[in-house]
């Protein structure tokens, strides 16, 4: 068995990385009282709180943190009309906390996800390895058989090409988890007490050209390099569909990081995810997706992004198009998905245009 950290004792670090250039965002029904566990490491940042379901009912933040709390009638009030493209009842609304967000770099935690210890012992600064992730390179176009070859003790292996060496930037970093497995429902069904116990102390880039199942649950990203891209998808209540909304906003990222030329990090940080939500549930949310995944894919495998598409907004609306194009003859919500992926990146411009242009330093 595994167990999650003992945090207690642990104190605030004074200087945490980054604390002025990063938001937490984190979607929830019910009371963040997880967020105890996480105070030696959270505390001195910013938190976006999405609330999912009754905005009526009340949210317990522990005292101490400085946050931001938005409900569906906040998500109404400022989208307008294009609040229709942020999910109702699914964690995909954590999109609109990426979206009114001001900082460059976002990490986004579940409300049952608790901090895990190292093989040591000691317990883990998720956040703090993140960082670290998206402050070095990565390297998509050729494999290091060390792994990230940027980490203390490690290097590019002889026949690592010099040339290559520079790395790209790194737009998200994908972390993992101990205890519950991220299983879809089948698997959940069959192995119902599986529990993971083995941690991996490596941190590796996904190659290009090779799409990965995201995991939204411990996830960091570069808000300016891949923040419009990270649109977790129409899910949940009055969809078909739920349990893939991390999954699809994947399989974006990283055909655009690729085009792009960014990297995408996946292995630490782990956190201690503590509950196993109902596979029956979940069973009856995803098996549409199950049996999409097949033809949604090979579609990804195959997009080609033009060389006009040099932003992260004109590859999304290309690839909402494609979309629209390619998917809906499998089922017309994907022509839905295409319309409320346009709807996204007109919403966020609109509440993150971009900077004036100036002439002689002046606006």
């Amino acid at each position: 068995m595994v167990d999650p950290a003992n945090t207690v004792g642990i104190p605030v670090n004074p200087t945490p990385l980054l604390k002025d250039e990063l938001d937490i965002v984190i979607p929830t029904i019910r009371n963040l009282d997880f967020l105890e566990m996480w105070r030696p490491f959270l505390q001195p940042y910013h938190l976006i709180i999405v609330q999912d379901g009754d905005p009526t009912k009340k949210i317990h933040v522990p005292e101490g943190y400085d946050y931001e709390l938005y409900n569906r009638n906040d998500v109404n009030r400022i989208l307008g009309p294009k609040a229709s493209c942020i999910s109702f009842k699914d964690s995909a609304c954590r999109c609109f906390g990426y979206m009114v967000s001001k900082k460059k770099y976002v990490f986004t935690i579940d409300d049952d996800c608790f901090v895990a210890k190292d093989p040591s012992g000691k317990a883990v600064n998720a956040l703090e390895q993140h960082i670290k992730n998206l402050l070095c390179p990565s390297t998509p176009l050729f494999f290091n058989t060390l792994y990230d070859p940027y980490r203390e003790g490690a290097d590019f292996v002889r026949g690592y090409p010099f040339s290559l060496r520079e790395g790209v930037s790194t737009a998200v970093s994908h972390g993992l988890w101990l205890n519950i497995p991220d299983y879809d429902a089948p698997t959940q069904l069959v192995k119902p007490k599986e529990r993971n116990t083995r941690y991996v102390d490596a941190v590796m880039t996904i190659p290009k050209g090779t799409l990965f199942p995201m995991c939204g649950m411990n996830l960091a990203f570069d808000r300016d390099l891949i923040g419009p891209a990270m649109y977790f998808g129409l899910m949940g209540d009055g969809q078909p569909i739920g349990r893939y909304d991390d999954m699809w906003a994947g399989w974006c990222i990283k055909v655009i990081c690729d085009h792009l030329g960014l990297g995408v990090k996946t292995g630490l940080p782990y956190i201690y995810h503590s509950k196993a939500s109902n596979p029956f549930v979940n069973l009856k949310k995803e098996y549409k997706g199950i049996f999409w995944q097949e033809d949604i894919i090979p579609f990804f495998q195959n997009v080609k992004l033009s060389k006009e598409a040099t932003s992260v907004q004109q590859c999304y609306i290309e690839l909402s198009k494609m979309v629209k194009e390619k998917l809906s003859p499998l089922d017309p919500y994907f022509d839905k998905l295409a319309d409320a992926m346009v709807t996204w990146i007109e919403a966020w411009d609109e509440l993150n245009p971009p900077a004036a242009a100036t002439v002689n330093g002046k606006a």
